[in-house]
């Protein structure tokens, strides 16, 4: 029997809640360097690349090592115009993501090649060798409005499984966690996460409701996502 949300069902323009988890639940960031990695391909993958400038760095280079580096981020895959992120958040053991996809399939391509360039660092990094996550990726179609908005606070609000009850409407400690939230409240503006999306749901008819009482007034869950998320 397959795993829940791990056949997917793909389509032009879809929103997908995107996660997986470490291989027996084991931590996938294990330090600051390791979460650092994975923003920074996806950074990578998510930004224009720009070709002439590489192109010249390239001409210009002095030595095979540099020549190769400039390479191999010619020929690295590029999904700016392709994948959308509207919401990420990174977990010790786990990661989730919202994310939107233009063309057929492409977040296959977009997962695969994100997932296995950090597990190759991270296999480096800790001497070990095989896989890091728990099987293959899920992808669960977003179908409704209601799903997309709660499905990103649900996103942001995965911090609060870290602590103390009483603590869990502290917004300071859920941006302890790496995750877009802090694009969304106002605090960074991340040039590969739109956030325009989501936000459009919080109109100056609703101006009391905010994204940020979104993320707390938990009597607004909906029934609707229990399918699409991870518990």
């Amino acid at each position: 029997m397959s795993a829940k949300n791990s056949i997917k069902q793909y389509v032009e323009n879809g929103y997908y809640h995107i996660y997986n988890r470490g291989v027996e639940k084991r931590k996938i960031f294990e330090d600051e360097q390791d979460y650092a990695v994975f923003l920074s391909y996806l950074k990578t993958y998510l930004t224009l690349k720009d070709l002439i400038l590489l192109q010249r760095q390239l001409a210009e280079s002095t030595t095979a090592l540099e020549h190769a580096k400039v390479l191999r981020e010619i020929n690295l895959n590029n999904f700016f115009n392709e994948i959308s992120l509207l919401a990420y958040c990174l977990m010790p053991n786990h990661f989730h993501m919202l994310i939107k996809q233009s063309t057929f399939n492409t977040i296959d391509n977009f997962i695969n090649s994100l997932n296995t360039r950090y597990v190759m660092y991270f296999n480096r990094k800790n001497n070990r060798i095989g896989p890091l996550f728990q099987g293959v990726y899920k992808a669960v179609l977003v179908e409704t409005d209601e799903q997309l908005l709660h499905l990103s606070a649900y996103i942001h609000r995965n911090p609060a499984k870290l602590l103390h009850k009483s603590k869990r409407k502290n917004l300071q400690l859920l941006l302890q966690q790496p995750s877009s939230l802090s694009d969304y409240i106002g605090i960074t503006n991340t040039s590969w996460v739109n956030t325009k999306i989501i936000q459009s749901f919080f109109t100056k008819t609703k101006s009391k409701i905010t994204y940020e009482h979104l993320i707390f007034d938990n009597s607004q869950q909906s029934s609707s996502i229990a399918n699409i998320t991870i518990d």
